[in-house]
């Protein structure tokens, strides 16, 4: 296995918030770059394993758990940027009335409001973990999904529009664990729904079949 990959940890200006202080940020920007970090090192441990083009069977228990702790480490990694990605300063709370994705919400849901409250509701449920609003790329229709350890819950193929981190280190530092309504009432304050619109594929449904 040659030419490997390394990836760099992404910079997200995000200072001011709306209720999401700067402190939490800054701890979670470090949390993110360790899952960038152990990306890094575990690709570069399983390139070793296969340097000779097989893995000999008595590597095999070490390579295995190598590989299984990168689908944890690797999709920390990937969430935390879309998490990111998704907020700005200065949010609008809601996505205009003319969206793109408000209208993907109301033709998946019956209504924005619908899929809100089924949203936020994903991401009060009891553990840790994310949740993540996916389209279907065939049908283009939008589900919520929990996903946690970062790997378990995650649809094969379907893609993150928006996604909110429900681990207690996005909130702890401003919220006590009961008053996690109150993180994602200021999470929803800090979406930046311009991003989500991008997100969605105006392809997605012409490979569906009546």
């Amino acid at each position: 296995m040659t030419n490997v990959k390394t990836y760099q940890a992404k910079q997200f200006d995000l200072s001011g918030l709306n209720g999401i202080s700067d402190r939490t940020l800054e701890m979670h920007f470090k949390l993110y770059e360790g899952y960038v970090k152990e990306t890094n090192k575990l690709t570069e441990k399983i390139a070793e394993f296969l340097a000779d083009g097989k893995v000999d069977q008595e590597e095999m228990p070490a390579y295995s758990e190598l590989t299984r702790r990168m689908g944890f480490e690797y999709n920390g990694m990937v969430l935390h940027e879309y998490y990111f990605g998704n907020m700005k300063k200065q949010g609008s709370g809601d996505p205009d009335k003319n969206s793109n994705f408000r209208a993907a919400a109301a033709s998946s849901f019956g209504s924005y409001d619908i899929w809100k409250a089924d949203f936020m509701s994903v991401g009060k449920m009891r553990g840790v973990g994310w949740a993540v609003c996916n389209q279907d790329p065939i049908h283009g229709s939008l589900s919520n999904h929990w996903i946690t350890l970062h790997e378990v819950g995650n649809v094969a193929g379907f893609t993150p529009v928006l996604v909110m981190d429900v681990w207690e280190h996005a909130f702890l530092l401003d919220y006590a664990p009961a008053d996690r309504p109150k993180y994602i009432e200021a999470f929803f304050s800090n979406i930046d729904w311009q991003e989500c619109e991008r997100r969605l594929s105006k392809e997605a449904g012409s490979r569906a079949t009546a």
